[in-house]
C-alpha cells in the first residue's frame, strides 16, 4: 500500500501554506476512494517519485496501521504455527499478539510476560491504542509510517516501552522533517499536549517551540513580503480608538503565522513568546501577538459562551471564568509595562483587561500587576477607555466595582512617587466624572469625595469639573444651598476659561458666591485683554518717529523695534522690564482676588443676617395678624403715611434662595449689594486715584443695569 505525504522536505520551509493544501488533497482523495467502494488496502500504481515519497511520509496512517497489524499477526501465526498467546489491553481495546516478537524488541514486555500472558498497560501509557499499534507493528518487523500526526505519540510510547530502535527513527524524522516545516511543527506541538510530561522530557516540545520561533522571526524579516511592521500595524490601528473585540479578531487574521500561534494552548504559546524575545524579535512585533491571544481567549464573548455551554463544563459559567482567569494571569505576566508608551499595545487593551478582571477571580499578585500597568499608562488613556457598568442596577454608578477600581488606580497614581502626566490624569478624571454626574442616584457626598481624589494643584483647568458639577445640579434640582456651596467649593474661578466664566455668571443654578467670584475673574480677564491689546498697539507704533521730536524713546514695558539690526550683539533698545511688569500685574491680580474673596465672605454673612432679620419680621407680623391686633409686635414695618419712605420701599424677602425672589426684589437686593461693595471698596482700598475712579465708574455702570 502507498500513502501520499503531507509535505516535502525541500518545500516545507519555503511554502508552509502549500503543505496545508496538500493535506487537504490527501483527505479528499481518501474520501473519494471510500465513497467509490475502493478498498484502501488495494495497491495503487504510482510514479517512482510518488512511491519514494509515500514510503517516507504518511499523514493518515492510523486506520491502515490497525489493518496491517492484524494481517501481520495472521501471517506470523501461519509461518510459525504458533497461535497468539499474549493479550494486551490498552484503554478499552485488546490485542492478541505473539510473545516472541514483543519480548525480543520491547524491554517492557520482556519483563511483564515472565509472570503472565495477560498484560494491561497503565493509564499513563502515552499515545493510547494508536501508538501501541505502531509499536506492535514495529516489533513484528514491519516499517512504521511516521507522519506529523503520530510521530510524537510513537516516540513517547517507544520510550515508555523501551523500544530503542524506533525511538531513534522518530528523533531523526522530527529533526529532518518536522522542524523544517511550519505546519508540521505546529501539528506535532499540538499533539504533544496529551503526551506531557513525557514529550517535555524527550525535548519534543522544546525543539518545536524553538523552531516555530525561528521561523516566525524569518517571516518578519522576509524581504518578499515587503511589510515594514507586520503584526504591529494591526495593533497601531487600534490606538486612539475604543476597544472592539471583533475588529481585533479581523486584524489578527491578516498574518497567518499570528493566526496559527494564537490557536495554540497557552502553555505552548507562552513558551513561544518567550522564545521570540530570546531570539531577538522586537517588542513591537511580540506584544501584538499577546494582545491578539488575549482577545481570542479572554476578552471574546463568543469564547466565553462556548466554554460555558460545552459538554465538558460541569458548572458552565464558573468553569468558563476559571479557564479565562488562568489564561488572563499568564497574559498579564507576558505584558511589558512600557508597551503602551511605545505604541505597540493600545491603552484601551489594558482597560479592557481591567474590566474583564472584575468578573474573574485573579490572584492578588496578578491584580496588583495589572493595576500597576494601567496606572503607568493612565496619562495616555481616553475617557472612552475607562470602564463603566454595562447594565443598570439599583446601586448608583459611583458605587459600582468599575468606578471603584478606576478610583483606586487614580488614587494610587496620585500618591505614587514617580507619577507622570498629573495634569493629563486630572483632566481625564474630570471627564470621567462628567459621565458619572448624570446618574440620578448619585449622592452629593459621594460626588464631592470623587472630586477630591485629584489634588487641587493637579488641575490646570476647571472647565470639565464645572461641566460635571453643572450636570449634577441639572439632574438634582432639590439640593439645598449648603450642598450646592459644598460642591461648588471645589471650583476655582481663576482656572476657568473666559467662556466658562461667562456661563457661570449667567447660570442661575450656581450659588451667589461663585457667581460673584466668576464675575470678578471675568473682569480681570477683560482688563488683562485690554492691557495686552494696548501694549501690543504701543509696540506696533513705537517704531514711528514723531516729527520734531528728539531721539527715539521706546514705550515703557514694550520692546523696541529698530529699523536696522546690528550684525552682532543684541539690540540696544531691548527692554528687560516687561517680564517684571507682567509678574507684578499677576501678583496684583492674585492679591485683588484674595481680597475680593475675603470681602465676599463678609458680604455673605451680612446678607444672611439681613435675611434672618426679615424672616423674623415676617413671623412677628403674621402672629400680630392672627392675634387681631391686640398685641403689638416688638418689630414691625410702619404702614401709615408718616412712615419713612425707605421703609415703605423695602419689600418682604422670603425663602432660602435669592433666585426665588421676584425681579423687582432681586434688583433692589442687587442695588443694596452694590452699595455694600462700594462701602467695602471691593476692587482695592488704598489704591491709586486712577483705580478708585475706575471702581466708581464700574459701580455706576452696574447701578445703571
Amino acid at each position: 500500500m502507498y500513502v501520499l505525504a503531507a509535505t516535502k522536505p525541500a518545500e516545507a520551509c519555503s511554502s508552509p501554506g502549500r503543505a496545508r493544501v496538500r493535506v487537504v488533497l490527501v483527505v479528499v482523495v481518501a474520501m473519494k476512494l471510500v465513497v467509490a467502494g475502493v478498498d484502501l488496502e488495494t495497491v495503487v500504481e504510482l510514479s517512482p517519485a510518488a512511491k519514494a515519497e509515500a514510503a517516507a511520509f504518511s499523514p493518515y496512517s492510523s486506520p491502515s496501521t490497525a489493518v496491517l497489524l492484524r494481517r501481520r499477526v495472521v501471517a506470523w501465526a501461519k509461518e510459525t504455527g504458533c497461535p497468539a498467546t499474549v493479550r494486551v489491553r490498552v484503554a478499552d481495546r485488546s490485542f492478541d499478539l505473539h510473545k516472541d516478537p514483543l519480548a525480543s524488541k520491547c524491554g517492557y514486555f520482556s519483563e511483564a510476560l515472565l509472570e503472565s500472558g495477560d498484560v494491561e498497560l497503565p493509564a499513563s501509557f502515552p499515545g493510547g491504542s494508536e501508538a501501541f499499534e505502531a509499536i506492535a507493528l514495529f516489533c513484528y518487523g514491519d516499517a512504521v509510517a511516521l507522519d506529523p500526526f503520530n510521530v510524537a505519540a510513537v516516540r513517547c510510547a517507544a520510550e515508555f516501552l523501551g523500544v530503542g530502535g524506533l525511538g531513534a527513527r522518530c528523533d531523526l524524522y522530527i529533526n529532518q522533517v518536522v522542524l523544517q516545516s511550519w505546519d508540521d511543527a505546529l501539528i506535532v506541538l499540538q499533539r504533544c499536549q496529551p503526551l506531557l510530561p513525557v514529550a517535555e522530557e524527550l525535548l519534543i516540545v522544546s525543539r518545536c517551540v524553538e523552531s516555530l520561533a525561528f521561523m516566525a522571526c524569518m517571516e518578519i524579516l522576509d524581504p518578499e513580503q515587503r511589510r515594514d511592521q507586520p503584526g504591529a500595524v494591526g495593533a497601531r490601528e487600534l490606538v486612539g480608538r475604543r476597544w472592539d473585540a471583533e475588529l481585533v479578531k479581523e486584524l489578527a487574521a491578516r498574518d497567518l503565522w499570528i493566526k496559527d500561534l494564537i490557536a495554540l494552548p497557552f502553555e505552548f504559546f507562552e513558551r513561544i513568546v518567550q522564545a521570540l524575545r530570546r531570539q531577538g524579535m522586537k517588542e513591537k512585533y511580540v506584544s501584538p501577538v499577546v494582545l491578539f491571544y488575549a482577545n481570542k481567549w479572554v476578552l471574546s464573548k463568543k469564547t466565553h459562551k462556548f466554554w460555558a455551554t460545552t459538554d465538558e463544563a460541569v458548572d458552565g459559567e464558573t468553569d468558563a471564568n476559571r479557564r479565562a482567569a488562568a489564561i488572563m494571569e499568564g497574559v498579564i505576566a507576558l505584558l511589558p509595562v512600557e508597551a503602551a508608551a511605545s505604541g505597540a499595545i493600545p491603552v484601551a487593551f489594558y482597560f479592557a483587561l481591567l474590566s474583564r478582571s472584575l468578573t474573574l477571580e485573579l490572584s492578588d499578585q496578578s491584580q496588583t500587576r495589572l493595576r500597576e500597568q494601567v496606572a503607568a499608562n493612565l496619562q495616555f488613556a481616553r475617557v472612552d477607555d475607562l470602564p463603566l457598568p454595562e447594565q443598570e442596577t439599583d446601586r448608583p454608578i459611583a458605587d459600582s466595582r468599575e468606578v471603584r477600581a478606576v478610583e483606586s488606580i487614580v488614587s494610587n497614581h496620585v500618591v505614587s512617587v514617580q507619577r507622570k502626566g498629573a495634569e493629563a490624569v486630572a483632566e481625564l478624571w474630570d471627564r470621567y466624572l462628567l459621565q458619572i454626574a448624570s446618574d440620578p442616584k448619585l449622592r452629593p457626598e459621594r460626588l464631592s469625595e470623587l472630586i477630591g481624589v485629584i489634588p487641587v494643584g493637579d488641575r490646570k483647568s476647571h472647565n470639565h469639573l464645572y461641566e460635571a458639577i453643572n450636570t449634577y445640579l441639572v439632574e438634582h434640582r432639590g439640593l439645598s444651598g449648603e450642598e450646592k456651596a459644598t460642591l461648588c467649593g471645589h471650583l476655582d474661578c481663576r482656572k476657568l476659561s473666559h467662556e466658562a466664566c461667562i456661563q457661570a455668571v449667567q447660570n442661575d443654578r450656581m450659588p451667589l458666591r461663585l457667581i460673584v467670584q466668576a464675575l470678578f475673574v471675568q473682569q480681570l480677564h477683560t482688563h488683562r485683554a485690554f492691557t495686552e491689546c494696548s501694549d501690543s498697539f504701543r509696540c506696533v507704533n513705537s517704531g514711528e518717529l514723531v516729527a520734531g521730536a528728539g531721539a527715539y524713546t521706546p514705550s515703557p514695558g514694550c520692546p523696541a523695534i529698530p529699523t536696522s539690526q546690528p550684525l552682532s550683539g543684541s539690540s540696544p533698545y531691548e527692554s528687560h522690564h516687561a517680564p517684571r511688569d507682567a509678574r507684578l500685574r499677576a501678583r496684583d491680580d492674585a492679591s485683588d482676588y484674595e481680597t475680593a474673596s475675603f470681602r465676599i465672605q463678609a458680604l455673605e454673612q451680612e446678607i444672611i443676617s439681613l435675611k434672618r432679620t426679615l424672616q423674623r419680621h415676617n413671623t412677628l407680623k403674621g402672629s400680630a395678624r392672627r392675634d387681631g391686633g391686640n398685641k403689638e409686635p416688638s418689630f414691625r414695618v410702619a404702614t401709615d403715611a408718616n412712615a419713612p419712605a425707605a421703609i415703605k420701599r423695602r419689600a418682604t424677602v422670603s425663602g432660602s434662595c435669592i433666585g426665588s425672589m421676584r425681579w423687582g426684589s432681586q434688583r433692589r437686593c442687587a442695588n443694596r449689594i452694590l452699595r455694600v461693595f462700594a462701602r467695602l471698596a471691593v476692587f482695592g482700598r488704598g489704591r491709586s486715584r486712577g483705580k478708585q475712579s475706575k471702581c466708581r465708574a464700574a459701580t455706576e455702570q452696574l447701578n445703571c443695569m
